[in-house]
């Protein structure tokens, strides 16, 4: 009479091929482990604490600053009032931002109008033309697809302040100079090499087969972008649009040049407030917080769009 061998606990079975053997891990599986096992180093979290500290100290002292009057802010640095802040003692204004909102020579409120104006078509133009670019780079053959491309991929290095003068001449040939179209074309032509180029990035990660699937199931280029690929690329849209909504409010240059007086952006009229010879520099500081509001709610309500879009295709097997 024969007996089976016992076949230790710890060892699982199956029902032809005996105990299994344990999952060789793949490269990108090695590198994510390598990657988390380093993110969560203490000295990495130390390090990161102290980065945001030193980062956030300016940001701190204009801040404080902003709520200082004009007499104070001369006479005394805005880290003395750090110890009057838990006693009491301290004493804050509004006038700062008063002025800056309403006074005669800068009245920001009515330039938040013009921001707007100037920001949401600048994000919707490019976005919309590089949509279809990239759709067109990554999933049509046509002669000269990859020459092409690598000459979008080139304009990123050519300079802004290189166009500036070519581009002002051609608007005041066509009689757009000081519109809002000269700033929304400036930066939809800034922003359209980069953009084509992330976005051509991400269709070319979404495999093949589904869009070989609706092929066969007798889809064209219209239903493939929109109901197949469009989906998809939802972070890599926020992303980029996040970016440059960010990139066109904050922008001093383009505004500068290509705006009229009554068209100027946000950005202009905060980089005035100081006056002519720099004296009313407390002004300026309630201006840059004014200023920065929008981004960082936009950035703080969108920000795990942005992460994910920009790590969606950062990592490859």
């Amino acid at each position: 009479m024969s007996t089976t061998p016992a076949v230790p606990a710890s060892v699982p079975r199956t029902e032809d091929t005996g105990p299994t053997k344990p999952r060789k891990l793949s490269r990108l599986e090695k590198r994510a482990i390598a990657t988390k096992g380093r993110l969560t180093s203490p000295w990495a979290s130390l390090t990161a604490v102290i980065l945001a500290v030193l980062w956030t100290i300016p940001t701190v002292g204009l801040l404080v600053t902003s709520f200082r009057s004009e007499i104070d802010i001369r006479t005394s640095g805005w880290w003395t009032v750090l110890p009057g802040i838990f006693s009491g003692e301290a004493e804050f204004t509004l006038d700062n931002y008063n002025q800056a909102l309403y006074g005669n020579g800068s009245n920001l409120s009515e330039v938040f109008v013009n921001t707007f104006v100037i920001t949401i078509p600048a994000v919707v133009i490019p976005i919309t033309v590089a949509l279809l670019a990239a759709y067109g780079f990554a999933w049509i053959d046509f002669r000269g697809r990859d020459l092409l491309f690598v000459g979008v991929f080139a304009l990123q290095v050519v300079p802004i302040q290189v166009t500036l003068v070519p581009l002002l001449t051609n608007y005041n040939q066509w009689g757009m100079q000081g519109s809002f179209w000269t700033v929304w074309l400036s930066h939809s032509i800034f922003a359209l090499p980069l953009a084509i180029f992330l976005l051509h990035n991400f269709m070319k990660d979404i495999p093949r087969s589904l869009v070989e699937a609706a092929r066969v199931d007798g889809a064209g280029h219209v239903k493939i972008f929109f109901r197949v690929l469009f989906p998809l690329l939802v972070p890599a849209i926020a992303a980029f649009g996040i970016f440059q909504f960010l990139w066109v409010w904050n922008d001093l240059l383009v505004g500068l040049t290509f705006a009229a007086p009554e068209y100027r952006p946000l950005t202009v009229a905060v980089a005035e407030l100081a006056g002519s010879r720099g004296g009313d520099w407390h002004i300026l500081t309630a201006g840059a917080f004014i200023a920065m509001v929008v981004p960082l709610v936009v950035f703080l309500l969108l920000q795990r769009y942005f992460v994910r879009g920009m790590l969606a295709g950062a990592v490859k097997g």
